[in-house]
């Protein structure tokens, strides 16, 4: 019989190859061990996400700076952060990195997709995912990957992205139209990380993906029929273990690096 493709996304590859034993825990074990409580980090980037989808909803004249600001107020959160102070602070950084980015960027064009799935079949796996945005410039697709973490990006950042490779996979695929460039649009500094893909580029990340994507499989499987969990999918420790979700639940991640706060990972 043949086997069948196995369905991966940006988030499940990159479980997968930081860390076996979290990959089993995220997508396998039933029932799932529990998780940490929420990331400042993750919190902000969800908030920037959402305003800024919502700000491409509205028609053109409405995309304005105040308006930008105004939507990161409406999907504001404030889970995992210290006190009512530091949100404050990160509430205003962030309507200024929205208000910033319409003020410098042309949003007068309706993108071709908002949090778009895209998705592709290959020989040996079906390659998906949610892609921030999607625009067409001159008859091509254009990956759009929204960034809000402390440290500034490079177009190295971009042309290694295999989540970004897999995107512009996948929406060629789904959308029927060319897609070679990705951008890493990072809101903190206004900087724009592009690369142009090759299709040979493209290969070689879809190759990587294929090649991890078939060892995650055969450990799966092989989990199905009796195979040792602990073998099978083994931890990796390193500094990542300080904010993994399941730390309360691997002794091996406690031991390789002391536990951070939820608001550790955000600029000062």
């Amino acid at each position: 019989m043949p086997r069948r493709l196995f369905k991966v996304t940006p988030s499940r590859l990159s479980t997968w190859m930081d860390c076996p034993r979290r990959y089993r825990m995220t997508y396998l074990d039933r029932p799932a061990p529990p998780r940490g409580g929420a990331w400042a980090h993750s919190t902000l980037g969800a908030v920037v996400h959402n305003a800024l989808r919502a700000l491409f909803d509205l028609p053109p004249a409405s995309r304005t700076p105040e308006q930008a600001a105004r939507l990161v107020d409406k999907h504001w959160s404030g889970e995992g952060f210290r006190d009512d102070e530091q949100m404050a602070l990160h509430r205003e950084r962030a309507r200024g990195w929205v208000s910033d980015y319409v003020t410098h960027t042309d949003v007068s064009d309706d993108p071709v997709g908002l949090e778009r799935w895209v998705s592709t079949p290959t020989g040996r796996i079906v390659a998906e995912g949610r892609v921030d945005r999607i625009d067409e410039r001159d008859g091509e697709l254009v990956i759009i990957d929204y960034k809000t973490g402390r440290h500034a990006l490079s177009v190295d950042d971009a042309r290694s992205s295999q989540a970004l490779a897999l995107y512009a996979l996948a929406a060629r695929r789904t959308l029927r139209r060319p897609c070679r460039r990705v951008e890493l649009h990072h809101l903190p500094t206004g900087e724009i990380a592009a690369w142009e893909h090759s299709e040979a580029s493209l290969q070689r990340h879809l190759t990587r993906m294929e090649e991890a994507a078939d060892d995650a499989a055969l450990a799966t499987d092989t989990l199905a029929a009796g195979g040792d969990p602990e073998q099978l999918f083994p931890p990796v420790p390193s500094g990542r273990c300080s904010y993994c979700d399941f730390r309360r639940s691997c002794a091996e991640g406690r031991d390789a690096a002391p536990e951070k706060q939820p608001w550790a990972l955000l600029t000062p």
